[in-house]
């Protein structure tokens, strides 16, 4: 919201001192600090409709306000911020938590709907695309809707890499990988095809499309050098699912690799199916 400390305003400057206040956990008089702010953003001296909407979705989210107001609050926030920036990181990030307001609340397709706002068309970045798909894939495995939870993922998954956040890629492949394994087949559309041809539904439902065997290899080969790093860890899910993409593709090369370090291996679980 600021460009330079150099080129803010006295608010907008107490306004970064609130938001530090916030990410070191220091609450103390947190409540009567930004309702000051939220009232000087109101002022006719200093009046700034970015800061007022910034302030209204952080009072809701640290529930400062009635608890019947937060979904409503962090609705205003995102209606204005829409008004004043569209598709900026600001109003990506008031999307995001309506969308996980209405998830918390029980409102799972408020949710993905709220989350089909965010998207390339609307110019949001690319960290916040990866952060909705994720969630909304998230979304779509609770309600058993795998097909397009796998288009998430993998379009998760594709965002976080061109942002540089591999930590999140990471988890994307992992999620994505785990339902992969449920069906396999040399017949399935890939998932580039499978996005490409992807069309709005009228209606939700349990839905199931097979992986395709080169999608699997293609995120295993990405996996395996980052997983293989430290094999140590009582519960190593994620070398399990490098084991059975291995038994799965019947491609052994992965296997191997384990085998050939399987001193480092602590998890009981992953060393009885890499001996069996």
């Amino acid at each position: 919201m600021v460009n330079s400390k150099g080129g803010a305003t006295p608010l907008q400057l107490d306004l970064l001192i609130f938001q530090k206040k916030i990410s070191q956990g220091d609450l103390e008089n947190i409540e009567n600090f930004s309702e000051d702010l939220l009232n000087r953003s109101r002022s006719t001296s200093e009046r700034d409709h970015l800061v007022e909407a910034r302030l209204r979705m952080d009072r809701a989210l640290l529930g400062i306000v009635d608890p019947k107001l937060i979904g409503q609050e962090l609705r205003w926030s995102v209606d204005r911020l829409n008004a004043l920036c569209p598709g900026s990181g600001l109003h990506g990030l008031a999307l995001l938590n309506l969308a996980n307001w209405h998830r918390n609340s029980g409102e799972s397709i408020m949710s993905l709907i709220v989350h089909a706002d965010i998207s390339k068309d609307s110019g949001h970045p690319e960290d916040i695309i990866g952060l909705s798909r994720l969630e909304a894939a998230r979304i779509y495995v609770t309600l058993n809707d795998l097909d397009p939870a796998m288009r998430h993922l993998w379009s998760a998954r594709q965002s976080f890499a061109k942002n540089g956040m591999n930590s999140e890629s990471l988890v994307a492949s992992l999620e994505w990988l785990d339902l992969a394994l449920e069906e396999v087949s040399d017949l399935a559309p890939d998932m580039e095809t499978r996005i490409a041809n992807a069309s709005p539904r009228e209606s939700g439902g349990a839905t199931w499309v097979p992986s395709n065997p080169e999608d699997v290899k293609l995120i295993v080969e990405e996996l395996l050098p980052v997983l293989t790093r430290n094999l140590s860890g009582s519960e190593r899910n994620d070398i399990g699912l490098i084991i059975d993409s291995s038994n799965i593709l019947g491609f052994n090369n992965w296997k191997n690799i384990l085998l050939e370090r399987i001193d480092e291996i602590q998890d009981p679980k992953v060393l009885d199916v890499l001996q069996s």
